[in-house]
């Protein structure tokens, strides 16, 4: 009779095992579809913001295509058809830049810019040092022109303060308390 309790809770057990194993399964399995559901969202905003960002930039590099444009164009009534050509080519550049950057879409954008990482990766490592050479700059004088306000603000605030809190000693006060403390100022009245 013991031997039949055993098996039977055992066999109970391993049931019990079996149905926590499936429900960490699905657990398991709903956590990595939302995972990928978030990811999938999140790429999809990225890709939004890309296309976004791109029609914009691709339509003022558009209008200053043009500008460089009218600047050839003066340049040649000018008579000064050397850097009137320059800037006709120049304008060219931009405008198919702008033209790019209007009609492409995220995924060939990114596909671009990984194809020539991989052509140049010199170029890439020096543009980022570059970027980060100009962040640190930057920073460093944003910061300076924080810690000069700081403490702008700080010695108006204490000139402010003592104004407010010291008495306006008389000169002859002054002298007189001076002369006691030998060239250290005391407040007025203290020897």
């Amino acid at each position: 009779m013991e031997a039949s309790q055993e098996q039977d809770q055992t066999g109970q057990t391993q049931e019990v095992a079996d149905q926590a194993r499936e429900k960490v399964g699905e657990a398991a399995e709903q956590a990595k579809e939302t995972a990928q559901n978030v990811a999938s969202q999140a790429q999809d905003r990225v890709r939004q913001q890309v296309d976004q960002r791109s029609t914009e930039v691709g339509e003022r590099v558009g209008g200053t295509a043009s500008d460089i444009r009218s600047v050839g164009e003066e340049l040649e009534k000018q008579g000064k058809d050397g850097p009137a050509k320059l800037a006709q080519q120049a304008a060219e550049r931009v405008d198919r830049a702008g033209s790019y950057l209007r009609e492409s879409d995220a995924d060939r954008i990114l596909s671009d810019v990984e194809d020539f990482g991989r052509r140049r990766p010199w170029a890439v490592l020096a543009g980022a040092a570059i970027a980060g050479l100009a962040a640190a700059r930057f920073l460093k004088a944003s910061s300076r022109e924080r810690y000069s306000s700081r403490q702008g603000n700080g010695a108006a605030t204490r000139s402010r303060q003592s104004q407010l809190t010291s008495p306006a000693t008389p000169a002859a006060e002054t002298a007189d308390t001076s002369a006691h403390s030998e060239g250290v100022p005391t407040p007025a009245g203290v020897r």
